[in-house]
């Protein structure tokens, strides 16, 4: 069932395409933003919850490809698919050097890899409405989840107290390559939403669920590293030190993510209208990863 399109702003649509990067994490210090663990355990949480989530989406986009009869738009999931394809690889990569560096996130990515997996999943259910409910509701909760990726997609890209602070060069390249694309495709979700379905109250409930999920996750991710940092006595993780690097800048700040609320949940919503293509294909013209893996491409061609 297709609905009403909130209107897009046309400008802001590119064509979508994998770009396969690698990143060297020898020099990385476990902590990559100096001085403040919980700020680079509270974006390493990332690490642990993008591989098996961008998992998820991309085998719930390849069921939902046959529900899609817009040539653009299927073109789009499928450039989709292959930037998440990559998402994931890039941020697994990670996982290995943070063992190396005393910090073992497997006990944190087993309770995830269930959640995606296994509570998210495909289930057992007769063909047809039951069925197809069950996949609108995943698709709708990857829109709601997408609005969060792009969300923090342009915060990374603006996130210059992060700069000022001596963080990472490589680990401030994935995120911002990372989060550049997410602004890029940040249509792609909404979009095949409204193609598909559309409800307004699936949209809300769906919405409801994702964000819960993601503050629940995002908590104890953190938790779990500040808990398990071998270099920290004491490690806890609280709001007031959320809030507290919110104000820094070197997190998202709580009015912002207060705000997004309200926006995902306005009836004229559509998420071109929020973020900047144009920024963000300008920082993939001067990544690092992005511009090495160009080159290996140009050679291969």
């Amino acid at each position: 069932m297709s609905n009403t399109q909130p209107a897009a702003v046309a400008s802001e649509r590119t064509p979508l395409k994998a770009r396969k990067v690698s990143f060297a994490w020898e020099k990385t210090p476990l902590h990559w933003v100096p001085g403040d663990p919980f700020t680079t355990h509270t974006i390493n949480v990332l690490h642990l919850l993008l591989p098996a989530g961008e998992r998820w989406f991309i085998h719930v986009y390849r069921q939902i490809l046959p529900y899609i009869h817009d040539d653009r738009l299927r073109e789009d999931v499928i450039g989709f698919i292959g930037q998440e394809a990559v998402h994931s690889q890039a941020h697994d990569d990670v996982l290995p050097h943070l063992r190396e560096l005393g910090l073992d996130p497997t006990p944190y990515t087993a309770q995830v890899d269930w959640f995606f997996e296994k509570l998210l999943g495909d289930r057992t259910l007769p063909p047809g409405r039951a069925s197809q409910w069950w996949l609108m509701e995943r698709v709708a909760t990857i829109a709601a989840i997408e609005h969060y990726t792009a969300f923090l997609g342009d915060w990374i890209l603006n996130a210059d107290a992060l700069d000022r602070r001596g963080a990472d060069p490589t680990m401030l390249d994935l995120l911002r390559w990372h989060g550049a694309e997410e602004v890029e495709h940040r249509s792609v979700a909404f979009d095949v939403f409204m193609h598909v379905d559309g409800g307004y109250r699936r949209r809300v409930r769906t919405w409801a669920a994702a964000f819960s999920a993601l503050v629940f996750l995002w908590q104890r991710g953190t938790r779990f590293f500040m808990e398990n940092d071998p270099t920290l006595l004491d490690g806890k993780a609280s709001f007031k030190a959320f809030h507290a690097s919110g104000k820094r800048g070197t997190l998202p700040s709580t009015g912002a993510i207060l705000r997004s609320v309200p926006s995902y949940l306005s009836r004229s919503y559509h998420p071109s209208q929020e973020g900047s293509t144009a920024q963000a294909v300008e920082y993939l013209t001067r990544s690092p990863a992005a511009l090495a893996a160009e080159t290996e491409t140009t050679k291969g061609a």
